[in-house]
Parts: structure tokens; sequence; C-alpha cells
């Protein structure tokens, strides 16, 4: 059944339920978009997980973008592995798999976790904190290149386990103002409009952040400038974490992956896989809008329509977690509700005048 035959198909069934037409609102639209990606006129969840990617960021160690210290982010990557943060309280109550990758965290880890503990952490770290973008590239290339290859080969894995709804999450203090700059690259929208107060800034904070990065933009703006290049963007500005996300977006669509998009800084990397391939927003669900100041934006640029608005801005992959039974709502009623045939229901009839 090519494409369009499938989408008529899907609408029919959809239509045929128990139900005024578009009585079930967006989640016949998610109903809808989960039998195209999978290709089936019932769509079935499997094995869903998040998986949270954390790094370091060199600028964080400057304190110009983060009120929080850099150490932060092994102390909260401690605090996942050992089931004490919202998304794996999130992930137990809707029984979602969650996999937490170190992908470039300032912190050996090694002498820290012992055994189940240990077994909880994915190490793909491609170094200790990536350089300060104030002064020189975030990372190389080849680091790029590696980290990429490290999101791609972390999903395919899961799909041979049987994984096909996927969620990503990150940790890293002073990743915000990674994602603000790669957004800023991307759509061309003025990197101040793009800067939100991440974990917390106050005033002060905030106007030394905004200063940084219009600064580290200028600094990095004629190697970038022109047509944007995901992999350039990376190597000058991006995260370890940010650039494992690009790798996973592209790898979760082509292993034909229902992707449920979280905030901000996976929204970041979401741009930067798009630049890649456009069809992977075709797979694509956006939970909710984060409260982080330029989320919305991304968004609209995207033409996206995300589900939720609670103005949460916590990342991990909380608000993917979130969204997750809404669509789980959506593939069951294509399954388990009635039709007006096999219920024995009248439909609507016309009304003569």
């Amino acid at each position: 059944m090519n494409g369009m035959d499938l989408r008529r198909s899907l609408q029919l069934q959809i239509d045929n339920k128990t139900k005024p037409l578009g009585a079930l609102g967006r989640l016949e639209e998610l109903a809808l978009q989960a039998g195209l990606i999978q290709g089936t006129q019932l769509p079935e969840i499997h094995h869903p997980h998040i998986v949270v990617f954390a790094a370091d960021h060199g600028i964080a160690a400057t304190g110009l973008v983060n009120p929080y210290p850099q150490a932060v982010t092994a102390q909260m990557v401690l605090n996942f592995v050992r089931g004490g943060a919202a998304i794996n309280v999130f992930c137990r109550q809707h029984g979602i798999g969650l996999k937490v990758v170190d992908a470039g965290v300032n912190f050996d880890f090694s002498d820290t976790l012992q055994g189940r503990d240990a077994a909880g952490l994915l190490d793909e770290k491609i170094g200790y904190g990536t350089r300060n973008y104030l002064e020189e590239e975030a990372m190389s290339r080849e680091q790029a290149l590696q980290a990429m290859a490290a999101g791609k080969k972390i999903v395919q894995e899961l799909a041979r386990e049987g994984c096909n709804c996927i969620g990503l999450g990150e940790m890293g203090i002073g990743n915000t103002s990674s994602a603000s700059l790669i957004m800023s690259f991307v759509t061309g929208i003025p990197a101040e409009e793009c800067c939100g107060r991440g974990t917390g800034a106050n005033e002060g904070q905030m106007e030394t952040k905004v200063a940084t990065i219009r600064n580290v933009f200028r600094k990095h703006l004629p190697a970038i400038a022109g047509s944007p290049d995901a992999l350039t963007i990376l190597q000058h500005v991006g995260g370890f974490e940010i650039a494992m996300m690009t790798g996973a977006y592209l790898q979760a669509a082509e292993s034909k992956m229902i992707i449920l998009v979280d905030g901000f800084i996976t929204t970041a990397a979401l741009l930067l896989a798009v630049l890649i391939d456009r069809k992977v927003l075709d797979h694509c669900i956006f939970s909710h809008t984060s409260g982080e100041a330029g989320h919305a934006k991304m968004l609209q640029y995207l033409g996206a329509e995300p589900l939720l608005n609670l103005g949460m801005r916590l990342g991990e992959g909380t608000g993917a977690a979130m969204a997750f039974p809404l669509l789980q709502s959506a593939v069951r009623f294509l399954h388990e509700m009635a039709s007006f045939e096999s219920a024995g229901v009248s439909r609507e009839q016309e009304v003569a005048l």
C-alpha cells in the first residue's frame, strides 16, 4: 500500500469509530501519524524508551552563562542512575525504559559507580567536556562525527531490542547557551532573542549570559555564515550531548521509530538533524512548549504544534514522558474502539430542511 492509500485507509478507519467526525481532536492526528510512520493501519508501541545524554561545556567553567556550577552535571547523572530524578519518576509511572549516556561529562564515574549502578550508565564519553567556545572551537570535526555515530549506535541497539518509540533528553550545565547559538545560526533569529534563563539566571546573570552569547556568535559567524552546515555548527558551538542527539534523531527516523521531541535543547539538536535530512520531521511528535525563552520560536520555525504547554523547562526528556500517555491513547483507540458497524450504532443522518 502506497503512502496516499495508507493515509486514506487510516483516515477512513479513524472516521468510522463510534464518535462524531474529529471528536477526538489531536488524538486522531496522532493516530494517523503513528500509522504513517509505521506503515500500517494498526500501529503499536513496543519497548518505548527515553535516552538521556549528558555532557559538560567548556564555557560553563567560566561561570558566564550558568548560575549552577559545572559539577552539577555529574551529580545529576548519578541521580539519574540511582533513580531519583524527575525523569526516573515519570518513566516508572508510564512504563518507559530509560537509558543514561555519558556523552562527555567532566567526571570519571568509574570510581563512583559500582555494580548495578555502573551498568545503568552507558559510557560513550567523547571527552571531559567541550572546549570553551568563547576562545576556540568547541570540538574537532572528528569528535563531532564520533558523537553523532555514538548516538546512532545507541538507537540501533534499541531498535534491535524491539523499541519503536523513543524520546531524547539531556543534561549539561551551560547547554542552553549552546542550544541558543545553534538556534540562532540555523534560524537566523538574533542570538539574544534565542537566549533564556536556563537553570535560573537572575537579571544580572542574564545580562552577562546574553552578552557572552553575542560575543560567541560574532566570533564563530565567519566560519558558519552562508549556508549553515550541521557538522560545522556542532564543531564550533555544539555540545557532545547535542551531537549525539543529532545522530540519534537521524537513526531513529531511519529505523522508522516514533520520536517524541522534548524541549529547548533537544529541539536544537533536531534543528541540526533536519538540516541533514528534513524527513526526520515526519517521525516527530512534539511533546510540549518549554518555558525556556526561544523554544516557541523554534517550534514555529519547524511548523510544529506541541501537545502540551505546562510551563516546564527541566529537560531530561520530562516533557516527552508526560506526552507519552497521549500517544498511547491514540494508538489504543485505533485497536480497541468499536466501529459503527461492529457496535451497531447508527451514523448521523442528513436532516431534511
